[in-house]
């Protein structure tokens, strides 16, 4: 095995690129989402229905919950034929975060697998053994090359244009609940050789709520390799009125391989949503956390009508020829995120 994937000639490809499925994992801890569980599931298995109008659905489940999570996939209207159940069990929910990592081969088109190390949003919900297995898991299923890396980073945490330029947030990756004893330089060398990128943009932190500490994909995500959708709040009294102007003010100052400044598209937040009795006083709901699937893209909404039309057109424009699809998240946020933290795509093979 090559030293590290970029040595392999492995890249990460962007989002858009085609893909060949998409990975979810069905959660069964039963201490989470607690007196909305029915209506999650519900929502898991009509977004894994909205991915197989595109392409192919893969979900990691236990073997002694496939035929129940089955049915609730044929009730939803999934094309069965497009999905794959692995007996893969894991302790949550969130795929981008624990979930393989697919890179690409530039010459041949072949797929490896990148495996971070995983420690549920540094150390924040115990246990993560199953879901930090996840990734060798896949790869010993699709019988594909693993590329172990020596850092603790989510995939919530990384957002590439696929033309060497990295999206990531301090407040995340530089993180002493991460990677205690590595400095910017160390991370930035070890994602440069494992995701093939050649710049590393750094926005300074993320929503109030987030247990991520501020994941990139709830923030800003590139819609092609020069234009970034950004998420802005202007009340002034809003809590996170601050941090998203700082991260504007870092975004302006970016350059790309080019020397041009990238373009900047705002997209405004729902209304805040604030539950009760819960362990935080604000729920990080974003429109940015849409997921990009062969044809389409599925965009989180919050119960809120004129916003969530709002930013659908938004996300619309941003992505000419791709069908555009609001999937309600709302229960689902209660847990801390929403379609494109449940989930990771696999990029075709050529």
């Amino acid at each position: 095995m090559p030293e590290s994937p970029r040595a392999a000639g492995f890249r990460m490809p962007a989002e858009w690129e085609p893909q060949e499925a998409v990975w979810l994992s069905w959660p069964f801890d039963p201490g989470t989402w607690p007196g909305c569980r029915p209506q999650v599931d519900q929502a898991l298995a009509a977004f894994a229905a909205a991915i197989t109008r595109f392409e192919r659905v893969r979900i990691n489940v236990p073997r002694s919950a496939q035929a129940r999570i089955g049915d609730l996939l044929a009730a939803s209207g999934a094309n069965l034929e497009r999905v794959n159940l692995y007996d893969h069990p894991c302790n949550d929910a969130w795929c981008r975060d624990h979930g393989p990592i697919f890179v690409t081969q530039r010459d041949s088109g072949a797929l490896g697998v990148v495996d971070f190390r995983y420690n549920a949003w540094g150390g924040k919900y115990p246990p993560w053994d199953l879901d930090d297995a996840i990734p060798s898991r896949v790869a010993a299923a699709l019988g594909l090359p693993r590329f172990p890396i020596p850092l603790v980073a989510e995939g919530g945490a990384l957002e590439t244009n696929g033309a060497g330029v990295l999206l990531t947030t301090e407040s995340v990756l530089l993180n002493p609940n991460r990677n205690p004893g590595l400095n910017r330089r160390r991370i930035e060398t070890l994602l440069r050789n494992t995701l093939n990128v050649e710049r590393i943009w750094w926005l300074p932190g993320g929503l109030a709520g987030d247990d991520t500490d501020g994941h990139i994909d709830t923030l800003t995500r590139f819609c092609t390799p020069d234009t970034l959708l950004t998420v802005i709040e202007n009340g002034v009294n809003s809590p996170n009125y601050a941090a998203l102007n700082r991260n504007r003010d870092r975004l302006a100052r970016f350059r790309l391989p080019d020397g041009r400044h990238p373009t900047i598209v705002p997209l405004p937040l729902p209304d805040p949503i604030r539950p009760r009795n819960w362990r935080v006083e604000i729920l990080p709901a974003t429109y940015a956390n849409f997921l990009i699937v062969n044809g389409a893209v599925l965009v989180p909404t919050y119960r809120q009508p004129a916003n969530d039309r709002a930013a659908l057109r938004r996300i619309a424009d941003c992505f000419p020829g791709r069908e555009t699809i609001g999937l309600d998240c709302t229960d689902v946020l209660l847990e801390g995120g929403a379609l494109h933290c449940l989930s990771q795509q696999q990029p075709a093979r050529r």
